[in-house]
Order: C-alpha cells, then structure tokens, then sequence
C-alpha cells in the first residue's frame, strides 16, 4: 500500500530530484479530448521550489499538449520511477501553470533553474503547485541503467535562430491535437 505524504521533503525530495526522468500526465476537460502522457529529462530542466511547488523547463517539441490542458483546466500529475535501486513510484498531483517566453515572467522563473541546459530552446516554464504528494510501490518497474542525456533536442534547437522558434511555435505548437489554444 502507498503513502501519502505532506509535502515534497527530506529522502522523498532527494529521490524526486536524483531521477533522470519523469512523467507528465494532463488532460483536457472535454471527455471527448485525448489524455496526454509525456515524458521528461535531461539534468538541470526539473527544480523543487518547496514543499508544495515544483517547475521544469517546456522545451520546443512536436506538440504542446501540456500547455494547452494546463490553460484548459489546470491539472497535472507528475510520476518518478525508480529504475535503479529500491523499487518506488512518486506521484505529484497538482494544478500547473505555464509562463512563456517572451512574456514579462519568464526570465523570474527561468531563474528558479541554476544551470538549465540551453534556455535558447525553452518555449515555457512549467511550474505545479502540488496538492497531493504519494509514492507506490514500483515493484513492476524495470531495472534500467542511466548512461546519460540525449543532446539531440538541444542540438536541433542550436542551430534554430530566436525569429525561428517564434515561427515554429505559432505554425507547429499553436494548438493541440484536439485543437485547443497552445499560446
């Protein structure tokens, strides 16, 4: 049986921050929209801002789900699967928001990241407050071995100029597959 906990802290904070991966799951309101599952990575792009408050970095991909469910409805959940060591599953249940770049916040909040790889090739800042912090037992999750961050993302993105991904955001990431508003 899982635990649910009070807050992001102590050996649960240690073990969130040390994955090299993790999930996030939204879904927008309309029963009819699809669920989106997502996965995450590569060091420096997740932070714990305390107790009740995480955020990591959106970068540039083939969709924005995430963004437009969180400016339908808010919710988010994030899971963190121990694929290395004692078995365990944490999830964070909260609501999201997102601060774009180019708007008047993102530099406040891109500065929440001490050493985020490549801020050229972030779109937003995803940051979740959480309301319901519990762990499994991930007895069925897979030993796996890191062996380090892909650098494709970021090399694509390098050689992308600011007035691109500007371009690439309002033509490739303006709406959700099922057609909600991205930014």
């Amino acid at each position: 049986m899982g635990t649910v906990y009070p807050e992001i802290g102590g050996r649960l904070r240690t073990f969130i921050e040390a994955q090299p991966v993790f999930f996030v799951a939204t879904a927008p309101t309309s029963v009819d929209g699809h669920v989106n599952l997502s996965p995450k990575g590569m060091r420096g792009t997740f932070v714990v801002l305390g107790p009740h408050r995480v955020a990591y970095l959106d970068y540039h991909g083939s969709g924005a789900e995430t963004i437009a469910h969180l400016r339908d409805n808010g919710r988010i959940t994030l899971m963190f699967c121990a694929f290395a060591g004692p078995p365990k599953v944490v999830r964070l249940h909260g609501r999201g928001d997102t601060v774009a770049v180019g708007t008047p916040d993102f530099a406040a909040r891109l500065a929440d990241f001490p050493d985020p790889p490549d801020p050229h090739a972030v779109r937003a800042v995803v940051t979740v407050e959480v309301d319901r912090v519990s762990d499994s037992c991930g007895f069925s999750v897979p030993l796996m071995e890191y062996q380090g961050d892909r650098d494709m993302l970021l090399a694509c993105h390098s050689r992308r100029t600011t007035e691109d991904l500007v371009v690439y955001r309002a033509t490739r990431n303006a709406t959700s597959i099922d057609g909600l508003p991205v930014f």
